[in-house]
């Protein structure tokens, strides 16, 4: 059974007369890995700040963990392409950040500091598990200034996912990174899809539910097991952009090599019913996830 933590129903905004999203249906589920892609100006962005509650859909329902989205909340976190890191913090405290702000108070933390020193601690141990987890741990004493940026990207990953958000929206995370880094942190995506295997298979609910935007076609088919297509050119484009494309991806485990043919035939099917302002067909033809499921 697929537990559904994220769910769209018919969603639609504009700004003015401008319509950016019309019709958005979606449904992930627990445990899934989804690439977003789209042309420029398709509205990714829009989607992903209606998703995080930032900017609520002018038409339309958005549920989170089965809970209507209005505003920000921690079912959903966010990570962007720059890291919002605090300057005067190690990597440690910077993971540990949210936790405090959520588990204590200003009271606590001034008039019952044997209190808060005990629960810091608790934070700081475990925002080392969530260091090791991304390849980390031996920088955790490392400010902001000290790292590269595929680190600091790191540790902005670490300080979503110590919040165990129900889903993880990832706003083009690696776009500012060379190409060496960028692979190392592809290769930590694919280790966080291999504990959910992990998890599915011992039978619990698997921890790590993601939707990454990314430009990058390769990058899309690679790190996920299942790529979206948002886009304007399909018919009704003039009312906004929707879901034309939704179709599983090849799963890769950590190590694996990538199977550039199969690459190659869903970058050419995505260019296709993604990309192209000439290919105005009726989107459901490659809408078909949750049908080949069946």
């Amino acid at each position: 059974m697929n537990e559904i933590v994220l769910e769209c129903r018919d969603v639609g905004h504009w700004f003015g007369s401008n319509r950016v999203l019309n019709e958005i249906n979606l449904q992930v589920a627990a445990g899934q890995i989804v690439a977003l892609v789209g042309p420029s100006g398709c509205g990714k962005s829009t989607l992903l700040r209606a998703i995080l509650g930032t900017h609520p859909p002018k038409q339309g329902d958005i549920l989170a963990n089965g809970r209507k989205v209005t505003r920000p909340n921690r079912d959903v976190g966010i990570v962007y392409q720059n890291y919002s890191l605090y300057d005067f913090l190690t990597a440690r405290d910077n993971v540990a950040f949210g936790l405090m702000l959520d588990e204590t108070s200003l009271l606590t933390r001034c008039l019952k500091p044997f209190e808060y020193r005990k629960l810091r601690n608790v934070h700081r141990e475990k925002a080392m598990a969530y260091l090791e987890k991304v390849g980390l741990a031996k920088a955790a004493h490392l400010f902001p200034a000290e790292m590269s940026g595929g680190m600091r990207q790191r540790v902005a990953i670490a300080q979503a996912l110590i919040m165990e958000p129900q889903i993880l929206l990832l706003d083009e995370p690696f776009g500012a990174l060379d190409e060496a880094t960028r692979e190392e942190l592809q290769l930590m995506l694919l280790r966080l899809y291999q504990e959910n295997r992990e998890a599915k298979q011992a039978g619990v609910k698997p921890p790590y539910t993601i939707l990454i935007v990314t430009h990058e076609l390769n990058e899309a088919i690679y790190v996920s097991d299942r790529v979206l297509g948002l886009s304007q050119y399909h018919e009704g484009g003039e009312q906004g952009a929707t879901i034309v494309y939704d179709k599983a991806a090849p799963v890769f485990h950590p190590g694996d090599a990538r199977n550039f043919e199969e690459f190659e035939r869903q970058k050419d099917e995505l260019r296709n019913a993604v990309f192209d302002p000439e290919q105005n067909q009726h989107h459901a033809e490659y809408v078909a996830f949750w049908q080949n499921l069946k």
